[in-house]
């Protein structure tokens, strides 16, 4: 179960769709920390395609994992930059504690749920505004 847990966050790390993309069934969900909810692999991978266009050096960094049967729980940091113009500078980066919430169904995540505080991208989203 972690090891399938880290592989994806890894996949997440390097920014590799097609690895995102073997590693969800068909019928993944991702439900992001304002609760939003996507189901279905391609509508989720069309998601990651969007973020990382926005935040083009989008990472996890992991501290702790905790397992649960086909629940693993990592704890860590999701951080990034934010530039509307595409030139990135330390004033666009931000950085936000985050935990990450896998469900571990066949050696794929079936579903992956982030519990964030968004609110230093959204004040970088406010700022290019």
């Amino acid at each position: 179960m972690e090891s399938v847990a880290r592989e994806f966050v890894k996949a997440i790390n390097r920014h590799d769709l097609e690895t995102l993309a073997t590693l969800m069934p068909e019928e993944h969900r991702f439900i992001d920390s304002l609760g939003r909810v996507v189901e279905g692999r391609e509508k989720v991978r069309a998601g990651w395609v969007e973020y990382f266009r926005m935040v083009s050096d989008y990472s996890i960094e992991l501290q702790e994992t905790f397992i649960r049967g086909p629940v693993v729980v990592m704890l860590g940091l999701a951080q990034g930059s934010y530039a509307v113009d595409g030139q990135l500078t330390e004033l666009d980066r931000w950085s936000s504690p985050a935990v990450f919430r896998a469900f571990i169904d066949e050696d794929k995540v079936k579903e992956w749920r982030v519990y964030a505080d968004n609110e230093p991208v959204r004040k970088r989203i406010r700022k290019s505004k």
